[in-house]
């Protein structure tokens, strides 16, 4: 958040603000630890809205909730952005102070009437005023979102249209107030802060600055590219071109993780060269040519993890890795020696100190000291530094040397979702998770739980009327890139017309088959949350056959589809 690659605040702040913003993120079951602390702040008395298509668990807590139609947010944004400015709610000492670009972004929202939001938003007028004058009028917010907000063609947008609200208030750089985007994986923030990013060195240090890269080059003693690489989805547009040929997968099971995931296969399939570094044998390392089995990071190798609040955490091996597993950075050095380059056998904590010697927002993490405070949060710019709790502390001084650069608005215009429902393709899907199963199930999977269910196809009560269709009864989904069939389920969160899927059971049912690989310009990522799909009653159950005999068709049957409502 303006200039750094982390969110502002603790996880302990939420505990203690007086208004959550929960934005397009079902945090009670897809960041269990950090609802706790969030529940902690709702018994203290803290407010809560939630915005998002479903009335999950976590909405169910709330005070509000606003049933946002999907891919709407920056219209959402924008609407409460112009209330807060036309109630003369805006933080005007703050704006003038800290911030630039405020005039741009006031006439930008212009358009975003009350009314005009809730002709967007589905959200009512009034609720939208609701949020707008509570966010703004509180002493202390915290404004969190997740995959709900980025996994859309207009992700970065959608993340800077919160950024405005909070700037419009001053909502940031105070203890309690803050941005706070929880990290879909464990471990995804510190990937970003090592350098996993296809513009950054680790630091988020640009690789396309002269004096940050002749540094890495110094020590490194060999040329960093002066350009950046691709991110995922140009990989696989470069795999379709052919110009990408070999691939090197850590960790990742792209053949049943990716938007329309059955070009991923064909794409991963027709490569010269795949390996494929993992601790089971995922689809992805089916198709591979080469399969390296590594150990797992959490307890059976050495390292550091990160966490969403920023702060970095040493881990020990607690188990021995089974047969030849191994662990990755000894297979990556064992590698670049085959490769030509000789890097030996460096300890975990001499690669940590490499790091903390190149990236200045870690240069005082010593080993011992991680251990000792029980890890500490970035940035850490010496060895006598405590960490810091919360960012952009910067912005409240007084003294504009202190200060520093202002903090931007950025003015962001509504795009409403690429795959547009039509007669043919008129339910809205959307993806997410459930809190016992991760990500593919390759993990989760392989162990059973009291709270999994298969998984089905869930619908508004609404929509199981209208088509015909009972508890169970296998149907055929359809988008614009292929179909599954999978059991429908009955959900009353859902209104009529929005569907839900997970992406946990790709064999059973494989909800990433529906979905769009159209990315993000600015973030490469793809629009999991906005599919349009048709629902069909399978042949065989429209003439009677009990559900549960019912076998998944390839056939394209004359079927009863439920209509697009909001």
């Amino acid at each position: 958040m303006f200039g750094a690659g982390g969110g502002t605040s603790s996880y302990e702040e939420i505990e203690h603000t007086d208004l959550v913003v929960l934005w397009g993120s079902n945090a009670r079951e897809a960041h269990p630890i950090f609802f706790h602390h969030l529940l902690k702040g709702l018994r203290r008395g803290a407010k809560m809205y939630v915005v998002d298509p479903r009335r999950t668990t976590s909405a169910q807590w709330a005070d509000v909730w606003l049933g946002i139609d999907v891919g709407s947010d920056i219209a959402l944004a924008n609407a409460v952005g112009r209330e807060i400015i036309r109630a003369g709610l805006v933080n005007t000492e703050f704006v003038s102070r800290a911030t630039t670009g405020f005039d741009a972004f006031a006439e930008s929202v212009e358009p975003y009437s009350l009314e005009e939001g809730e002709r967007l938003t589905g959200v009512p007028a009034e609720t939208i005023a609701d949020l707008a004058h509570d966010y703004a009028r509180a002493d202390r917010a915290q404004l969190c979102w997740t995959l709900g907000i980025t996994e859309h063609h207009t992700a970065t947008d959608n993340v800077l249209a919160l950024c405005n609200l909070a700037l419009l208030t001053g909502h940031v750089g105070r203890y309690g107030s803050g941005l706070v985007p929880l990290r879909g994986q464990n471990n995804v923030q510190g990937g970003g802060d090592m350098g996993a990013l296809p513009n950054k060195l680790p630091g988020f240090q640009d690789i396309e600055d002269d004096a940050v890269r002749a540094r890495f080059e110094a020590r490194w003693g060999g040329t960093v590219p002066p350009k950046r690489g691709w991110h995922l989805s140009q990989m696989f547009d470069a795999m379709a071109s052919g110009e990408l040929r070999a691939l090197y997968v850590l960790g990742e099971n792209p053949a049943q993780s990716e938007a329309d995931n059955r070009r991923a296969v064909r794409l991963l399939d027709g490569l010269d060269h795949l390996v494929v570094q993992d601790i089971f044998l995922t689809k992805t390392a089916e198709l591979a040519d080469v399969v390296l089995p590594a150990a797992v990071g959490a307890f059976e190798s050495e390292g550091t993890v990160t966490s969403s609040e920023r702060r970095v955490q040493l881990l020990r091996p607690a188990l021995r890795p089974p047969g030849g597993a191994r662990g990755d950075m000894e297979i990556i050095c064992d590698l670049a020696g085959r490769l030509g380059h000789d890097w030996g056998r460096p300890s975990a904590e001499e690669v940590w100190d490499e790091l903390r010697s190149l990236s200045p927002m870690h240069a005082g993490m010593r080993y011992d000291r991680l251990e000792a405070l029980g890890g500490i949060q970035w940035p850490c710019p010496d060895e006598d530094h405590p960490g810091t709790p919360f960012l952009h502390a910067r912005l409240w001084e007084e003294d504009p040397a202190r200060r520093g650069a202002p903090a931007p608005f950025s003015p962001v215009t509504f795009e409403p979702p690429l795959d547009e429902l039509d007669e043919e393709f008129p339910v809205r899907l959307t993806t997410g998770r459930r809190l016992d199963s991760f990500n593919t199930g390759v993990q989760s999977g392989r162990y059973r739980s009291p709270l999994r269910r298969p998984e089905t196809l869930d619908l508004s009560p609404e929509d199981m009327e209208q088509l015909g269709v009972v508890e169970g009864e296998l149907v055929r989904v359809s988008s614009r890139r292929g179909a599954i069939t999978a059991p429908v389920h009955s959900d009353p969160t859902l209104r009529p017309g929005l569907a839900f899927m997970t992406m946990h059971f790709p064999d059973d049912a494989d909800t990433n088959a529906l979905t769009l690989d159209s990315w993000d310009p600015k973030s490469g990522t793809a629009e999991f949350k906005a599919t349009a799909i048709r629902i069909e009653r399978l042949p065989e159950a429209a003439a009677g056959t009990p559900p549960s005999q019912a076998e998944p068709s390839q056939a394209e049957p004359a079927g009863v589809t439920a209509g697009a409502q909001r």
